[in-house]
């Protein structure tokens, strides 16, 4: 069945980001909802869908979004949330089934996770049991509904994929927790839009839960084991210690590997159980083609190969920080007003306007941040103490960025392309920060000359709460001259060496074009696809 209007929810995340241009190349329509609709700008299906803005947990967001609608899914949950996200998630997910009811909706699809056979609800973490009862809950709307159950979710950018990655690939000798020997049914992503996609043209008379898996069933350890057969690494040693709790577990994860600590602890405590396919009922609506469903290794093999090519659509970090600020740039009309520091620089680079770009661009990740690298480690090693993210999260692309994507402790707030890119802060703070930078021409040099010009403009702007935000900035204000002033610094000075590296040839990205290879999905990329 081709055609038909479908809702997307969490289309900012892994798996909606994903989802939307499998469903479009279906044949479908496609509107997204979205609290930030603007975090959808760049992606390169963006011109094809609709997109409006909402909250699932608002009645009225979703009546509106759900207007005409045929297939509507649900790929929106709290984890890593903190506390009180089960009544959250099921406040929102009892909106989203009155809604849907109310508009005549044919279907409601939701990804939620495998829980283990013969284990009372009340003994599964607390992430796990609030995503069945999410299910539950949408399953008892009086609209026809497809519950797929994942386990662990194997495709480049995963949250499952990236803690099996850094885990394995940075110690070779591993002293584990004893829920490595737990057995496990991975799935790869692209099976996963596959049974997504499909369950659009169910009858209505199916209304049920799905088990979704690969055709391995695995213990972790096995798992880190394989990791490292594929990725051609040598042998890894794992040892276990019984002791090592899913709390303590989570604090190690955080670590060793760009998962925060809020996010591994979930991730950790699902592994408790075992978590194996019960069926494979969804073949008989969603049949599989040969090949499928992929085993554990090719999928290892597709993700590493995206990873390696840079071609990675979505990351687990895609989805904002849950309570991430969202208020308006102090500079904005809408501003509320209060206090404001800010550091400013600027240099003129004798370099083009488009090599600045690229250097600016290409900011942060395995580029680093161009000024004192001891200073920005600290910063990211104390805002993981304190639960934050840290400057492990890297980038999604090395050269390009798009609006919404995270860039290690801070996420895109804005980008003009060739001019301007705002960075709001992600990290643990007593209020809120951004950090701007600039690239525009300049005028050229007295007595003019061959080399072109260009002005770097930097702009760090910090909104204090209370008393300790106001120590804070003060604090750390003697540092800025070594970290702020030196970025500005060696940007300029990048800029003037990829200059004369190219002789002012410079394009968008810093590099050579990535390769056409097929996704996860198993299509190629779309044209100017990241």
């Amino acid at each position: 069945m081709t055609g038909l209007h479908c809702l997307v929810t969490g289309a900012t995340g892994y798996i909606g980001g994903r989802l939307v241009p499998e469903l479009l190349a279906a044949g479908h329509r496609v509107r997204c909802l979205a609290r930030s609709p603007e975090k959808l700008r760049d992606h390169p299906w963006a011109g094809r869908t609709e997109t409006v803005r909402g909250d699932v947990g608002d009645a009225a967001d979703v009546a509106a979004a759900l207007e005409g609608i045929d297939v509507a899914y649900y790929l929106v949950h709290a984890l890593g949330a903190g506390s009180g996200f089960e009544e959250r998630d099921r406040a929102a997910a009892r909106v989203f089934a009155e809604q849907a009811r109310a508009a005549g909706v044919r279907r409601i699809v939701y990804l939620g996770g495998l829980t283990p056979a013969g284990i009372p609800l009340r003994e599964l973490s607390p992430h796990l049991r609030s995503r069945a009862e999410v299910g539950r809950i949408l399953l008892a709307s009086g609209v026809p509904t497809t519950v797929l159950r994942a386990a662990v979710i194997i495709g480049s950018g995963s949250a499952s994929f990236e803690m099996l990655r850094y885990l394995t690939e940075r110690l070779p000798v591993m002293v584990t927790p004893s829920w490595v020997g737990t057995r496990v049914q991975p799935v790869a992503v692209r099976d996963v839009l596959r049974y997504l996609v499909g369950s659009a043209a169910m009858p209505p008379e199916v209304s049920r839960a799905f088990d979704i898996g690969g055709p391995d069933v695995v213990t972790y350890e096995e798992m880190m084991r394989r990791y490292a057969a594929v990725a051609q690494l040598p042998p890894r040693l794992i040892l276990r210690v019984p002791m090592l709790t899913p709390g303590l577990s989570s604090h190690w994860i955080g670590l060793v590997t760009p998962v925060p600590r809020a996010l591994a602890r979930p991730l950790a405590e699902s592994l408790r159980h075992e978590v194996v396919c019960a069926e494979h009922d969804i073949a008989d609506h969603v049949p599989d083609p040969p090949g499928a469903p992929i085993g554990f290794d090719e999928a290892l093999s597709l993700a590493l190969q995206r990873v390696r090519e840079a071609q990675v659509a979505t990351r687990w970090s895609s989805a904002a920080v849950p309570g991430a600020p969202s208020d308006p740039l102090p500079t904005d009309p809408d501003w509320a007003g209060g206090s404001l520091y800010t550091d400013r620089r600027e240099r003129t680079v004798d370099a083009s306007p488009a090599a600045l770009w690229r250097v600016v661009e290409g900011i942060g990740g395995e580029n680093g941040w161009y000024s004192f690298p001891l200073a920005w480690a600290v910063r990211g090693w104390l805002d993981r103490l304190v639960g934050g993210v840290g400057i492990r999260r890297g980038r999604r692309d090395a050269a390009r960025l798009r609006v919404g994507d995270s860039l290690d402790f801070w996420r895109v707030e804005e980008i003009e392309a060739g001019r301007l890119l705002r960075l709001r802060a992600e990290m643990r703070l007593p209020g809120l920060a951004w950090l701007e930078m600039y690239a525009e021409p300049a005028p050229p040099a007295a007595g003019g000359g061959p080399t072109p010009r260009a002005r770097y403009r930097q702009r760090a702007l910090f909104h204090p709460h209370g008393l300790l935000g106001h120590l804070y900035w003060w604090s750390v204000s003697p540092f800025h001259a070594v970290v702020f002033g030196g970025m500005a610094r060696n940007i300029a000075r990048a800029a003037c060496r990829l200059q004369e590296r190219t002789g002012g040839a410079t394009g968008a990205s810093t590099g050579p074009a990535p390769a056409e290879v097929p996704d996860e999905s198993g299509r190629p990329p779309e044209p100017g696809r990241p």
